[in-house]
């Protein structure tokens, strides 16, 4: 209870810097909000109207307290109509737990605001809409990051300092010095251009797309594929370099000499004995690196045209869709928090050794 109580509490400070820098850095930029909401359609009385409504025109220090007030859970609002804080349920979402005069005390779910180039749509509804996606590749991508590093790794174990080994350990090495973006390109130019008659990939392509007509959505289970082992590529390098040295510092222990005493062969140490005391770096190394590839999916996601979130802040970011940056960049902070309390769980379940306090 206690180290959970500490871990949200620090989690809580975490998000509060990850929140109050990016909207320093963004609110810093330069260009003008209100006109890229109006695009070309703006004249003074519109620019003020938008500037006043959305707290544009107040010092940066108060616009600064109404955005960590829009995203807090518990959040006071105002329910005079000429405010641009007005609590809108429509908006928010929320329930009024307390109201005095004109101010009522909200909860609800963090509130992204409203994206400037996309006729005002909620930020959270864009984030609803595209992380799902972002998430599925994330876990496709571990899967077979997971599976073909381990088995790797054993195989390097099993037959270690011969040519496979030597193989496997240059295609490791190879695989975590290649950038993700760089492999998406070759990638998509190879298996969906140049070999498509044989592999029947398509070189972009989301998870659903519509058919013919417009009219429904299917999903295309074919266009995971590249994407999902082109963003595993470089955690199946590392968790096929952990799990080769980790097994190879086991097999050293003096237990497994007892277990070689007893007449089992080298494979049958490695999975009755050793690969259970081996596999929990790699646990850790696996957490780490699917909360990365929710947020190193940008540049994959952007190349196959894989309707995620990392596309979205790619094309955010090309249209200075500051509110859409933002979010989605708290969002993916928030993730990878909850992910490391998540491993810091199961990693003290599979070594008693191991206490959270």
């Amino acid at each position: 209870m206690l180290y959970l109580l500490s871990k949200i509490s620090q989690s809580f400070l975490a998000l509060l810097g990850v929140a109050s820098l990016v909207f320093f850095l963004f609110t810093v930029l330069p260009g003008d909000p209100a006109q890229m909401m109006l695009d070309q359609n703006e004249n003074s009385e519109q620019l003020k109207i938008i500037r006043n409504k959305f707290g544009f025109d107040l010092p940066l220090i108060h616009q600064y307290l109404f955005y960590l007030n829009d995203l807090s859970p518990i959040s006071l609002h105002s329910l005079n109509k000429d405010n641009f804080s007005h609590y809108e349920p429509q908006v928010y979402g929320g329930r009024i737990l307390f109201r005095k005069n004109n101010k009522v005390l909200v909860i609800k779910l963090p509130y992204f605001r409203t994206s400037y180039q996309k006729m005002g749509k909620p930020v959270n509804e864009i984030i609803k809409e595209t992380l799902p996606n972002t998430t599925i590749l994330a876990i496709s991508s571990m899967i077979v990051a997971v599976l073909i590093g381990l088995m790797f790794g054993i195989i390097s174990t099993i037959y270690k300092d011969q040519l496979i080994d030597r193989i496997l350990i240059i295609i490791s090495t190879t695989g975590m010095s290649i950038p993700s973006f760089f492999s998406a390109i070759l990638f998509s130019w190879l298996f969906g251009f140049v070999l498509n008659s044989y592999t029947q990939l398509n070189m972009t392509g989301s998870f659903y797309e519509l058919d013919d007509f417009g009219e429904t959505y299917s999903i295309m289970w074919k266009n995971l594929i590249l994407p999902s082992i082109v963003l595993g590529i470089r955690p199946l390098a590392v968790i096929t370099q952990l799990t080769r040295n980790n097994l190879i510092e086991v097999l050293s222990q003096d237990y497994i000499r007892t277990a070689y005493s007893k007449g089992l062969s080298k494979k049958q140490v490695i999975f009755r004995h050793a690969l259970k005391n081996a596999i929990n770096p790699v646990i850790t190394s696996v957490s780490g690196w699917f909360a990365s590839l929710l947020a190193g999916s940008i540049f994959v996601e952007y190349i196959f045209g894989w309707k995620g979130l990392g596309k979205e802040i790619v094309e955010a970011l090309n249209k200075l869709d500051v509110p859409v940056v933002m979010g989605s960049v708290i969002v993916i902070a928030f993730l990878f928090i909850i992910i490391n309390i998540v491993v810091d769980l199961i990693y003290s379940y599979l070594d008693p050794r191991v206490k959270i306090t």
